[in-house]
């Protein structure tokens, strides 16, 4: 039985949008100044939040999401990514407190709080509200009395007179401590796109926004008093070790010898990435290749690729223009690369995307073109049955994984048969040279008819996101995609090792 004692806090509000990252951003940053090791979290699917508290932090953020995993791999997840070299942690939680996918707010933030016993501080919008925001904080308070919270802070406050009227109500009627009380920010210090706050990749200052922030929680915080409040987290007794000491189960790995080579698109194109999943293709011996499709003018010796989300809408001309890049991709996909893409990476490989009735040509690998409207067309958890042969998953497996999206496939070209559900026999060297869709979708859209893994040759693109930690399937079938490439690179029909 091992006991774990970091100091923590969660970060949660009533709602999205009611300025937990804001929050959750002024901590990390004024820890560090402090000169404490903070190791940052952020509960739920999202990327873009977790790529402003790593900035933040200096270091990897780290998703926990009770859909996606299961409650011992989360707190496996937690356990182990604060072993070594932190001093405190930061969760910053999404949607309201008690927010889940049912009436009884299952995989919430307050579920992850009584998991990993982190001590929670409420951040309340108090637009055009007084007192009865002491009404809000006592009813989160009292529908749960196991879930820690200790602490309020108030946002979007007008003036001191609201400010006095708040404070005393909550600490007279709700027993907890005001720690803070922000007043109307500036939009323009991170400002926000349809999927949230802009990327810190396309964040023009993004380096004077952290430190804005820093000194906006300086003066508007109580840090000692949230310090303590950490600090006063209760011990977690589990059996689970730290990947230090201990590895997470995995049925493939790769022999000292192999090490196989195993590329990611990582640019302000494509940039949704869970830092868990790179770790896992590592932890089973693959080396990871950055490579940028903004940049770069032919693909790197590989054994595999791996494109993640993004917004390749933002960067469709300079993707667009890339031509050398793309016709590299190509012939390598024709040629047998495995390929793993989602959401973003999935638009890129098909024929063109669409933007103001204007067309951009993409790699073309998949008869597929997209368009970007204006609503969401996809949004949510997704729950994905492997129906059909492909690289990377065995036929009957299930798994759970998320989708968020504003773009569609817009035509098919040729007839749509690929779009419809069948069985697709392996082609002559190991890959299918029809298009087919590997994925059922229990839960979610996909990308069209209910269906999802869109495949061709060794290509398997899809909208849904998977993570590694939830899905170990997913780096096993990679780094055995890569291995068996890497086994036959220089035999005929295949990418040559040069």
């Amino acid at each position: 039985m091992s006991k774990v004692n970091i100091p923590r806090i969660i970060v949660s509000g009533l709602r999205g949008g009611s300025g937990k990252t804001i929050l959750s951003l002024s901590l990390i940053s004024i820890f560090r100044k402090k000169g404490l090791k903070v190791t940052p979290f952020k509960k739920g699917p999202d990327y873009i939040d977790a790529g402003w508290l790593a900035l933040a932090a200096g270091r990897e953020c780290f998703n926990l999401d009770l859909f996606m995993m299961t409650p011992a791999q989360a707190l496996q997840s937690f356990i182990s990514h604060t072993a070594d070299n932190t001093e405190i942690a930061v969760i910053e939680g999404n949607r309201g407190l008690y927010d889940g996918v049912d009436h009884e707010g299952t995989y919430s933030t307050a579920g992850l709080s009584k998991l990993i016993k982190a001590p929670a501080i409420l951040v309340v919008d108090c637009t055009k509200v007084t007192g009865t925001v002491a009404a809000m904080v006592l009813g989160c308070r009292m529908l749960d009395p196991d879930v820690p919270i200790k602490g309020v802070v108030l946002n979007n406050i007008a003036g001191s007179r609201q400010e006095s009227v708040i404070r005393k109500a909550i600490e007279h009627k709700c027993g907890l401590p005001v720690v803070g009380a922000f007043p109307k920010l500036k939009k323009e210090l991170f400002p926000e796109r349809h999927m949230g706050l802009t990327p810190f990749q396309e964040h023009l200052e993004v380096n004077e926004a952290i430190d804005a922030i820093a000194e906006i929680g300086a003066k508007y915080l109580d840090i000692d008093a949230i310090l303590k409040v950490a600090e006063g987290a209760d011990e977690i007794r589990t059996g689970v070790r730290g990947h230090r000491s201990g590895e997470l189960h995995s049925k493939f790995k790769t022999s000292n010898s192999q090490h196989p080579k195993i590329g990611v698109i990582k640019d302000s194109a494509f940039q949704f990435y869970y830092p868990e999943n790179l770790e896992e293709l590592q932890k089973r011996g693959a080396e990871i290749v950055e490579v940028s499709a903004l940049t770069r003018k032919k693909l790197p010796d590989i054994d595999a690729l791996y494109i993640g989300g993004g917004f390749p809408e933002t960067h469709a001309i300079a993707l667009a223009e890339n031509e050398a890049f793309k016709k590299s991709l190509l012939k390598a996909i024709k040629k047998g690369l495995p390929v793993y893409a989602e959401c973003g990476g999935l638009m890129y490989l098909g024929k063109s995307l669409v933007l103001d009735n204007k067309t951009y040509p993409m790699v073309g690998a998949l008869p597929l073109v997209f368009s970007l409207e204006n609503k969401p067309q996809a949004h949510g958890y997704t729950i994905v049955e492997v129906q059909n042969n492909n690289p990377f998953f065995e036929k009957g497996a299930s798994f759970k994984g998320h989708e968020f999206h504003y773009s569609r496939v817009l035509e098919t070209e040729g007839d749509d048969a690929h779009m419809k559900p069948h069985f697709s026999k392996r082609g002559q060297g190991g890959f299918s040279e029809q298009i087919y869709m590997a994925f059922k979708m229990k839960r979610g859209k996909g990308i069209k008819n209910g269906l999802d893994g869109i495949c061709y040759k060794n290509v398997l693109a899809t909208y849904t996101h998977l993570h590694a930690l939830g899905c170990p399937e997913w780096a096993d079938g990679m780094i055995k995609c890569a291995s068996e490439f890497k086994g036959k690179r220089g035999l005929p029909g295949y990418v040559n090792s040069k």
